[in-house]
């Protein structure tokens, strides 16, 4: 199943750090490579840990570790193949301590676009973004035209919806569609209904919520997606619905943010 280049669907996934953007976003890649959709994984993030579950626990060279070798960046040397054909890139990050990560990323975006032609071919391209949007330069894949739809990941907690909202202020302001919100459980009290509440005062909808489950966790450690490892697992199952739900998205809406006092309200 393929879809025209004109209905490429090219997203970004924010959230706060550590809320397992890259978890989430390698599972959909797999679900959606297994009903056949062409699939890019570009991972922005420096640890270069989006597509490492799709290649087996293997690491690969990112573009900015060719580009600090005076190497030219060639798509053979920077697309690895994964689980189901999935096409993984990452960008890495600046040597520690020395750096911006986000304007590393607006390089290696710009090397990409010239690299790899076959990006053109794809029916889902998917950007695993670090942290949130308030660094420009993390918001490269959207200033650059390569993103059409965003995504948020946030759990029922305090901090990762504060930084949900902040990531909701920054799309606003740069015009960018927010085509939903995905709940990661960290099992928190009324987890489902504070994410569901927020996502509704924002004028967005909950696209799927994900509970929290140590086979997730497992997988990874092993170095693979649930997809991959257990596929007949019921997460398995909630990955798949949430590949669907981001395929046939046809809903999208600038989002509205909440002050601080009335999120507190919502995380009691």
């Amino acid at each position: 199943m393929t879809t025209s280049a004109k209905n490429q669907k090219r997203i970004a996934i924010y959230g706060k750090g550590g809320i397992g953007k890259s978890s989430t976003a390698s599972n959909v890649a797999a679900a959606c490579a297994d009903e056949g959709y062409k699939v890019m994984i570009i991972g922005c993030d420096p640890k270069s840990d989006s597509s490492i579950t799709l290649l087996g626990g293997k690491r690969i060279p990112t573009i900015l570790d060719l580009l600090r070798q005076n190497i030219d960046v060639r798509e053979k040397d920077i697309v690895f193949e994964g689980y189901g054909g999935v096409k993984c890139v990452e960008v890495g990050g600046p040597e520690p301590g020395i750096g911006c990560a986000g304007r590393g990323i607006i390089v290696a975006i710009q090397k990409l676009q010239k690299a790899c032609p076959s990006m053109s071919d794809m029916d889902l391209i998917i950007y695993d973004v670090p942290g949130d949007i308030v660094c420009g330069g993390f918001v490269a894949p959207i200033r650059k035209g390569l993103v059409t739809e965003a995504y948020i990941l946030t759990s029922g907690e305090y901090m990762p919806l504060y930084a949900a909202n902040n990531i909701c202020k920054g799309l606003a302001k740069i015009d960018t569609p927010l085509s939903g919100i995905i709940c990661n459980s960290r099992s928190v009290t009324r987890e489902e209904e504070i994410v569901r509440r927020f996502s509704e005062e924002i004028g967005s909808r909950l696209v799927a919520f994900i509970p929290k489950e140590q086979i997730v966790q497992d997988c990874e450690r092993d170095g693979f997606s649930v997809l991959e490892k257990a596929p007949r697992s019921d997460i398995a199952h909630v990955y798949r619905n949430l590949a669907k739900a981001i395929m046939f998205n046809d809903q999208s809406i600038l989002p509205g943010s909440l002050d601080d006092e009335r999120l507190r309200e919502l995380t009691r």
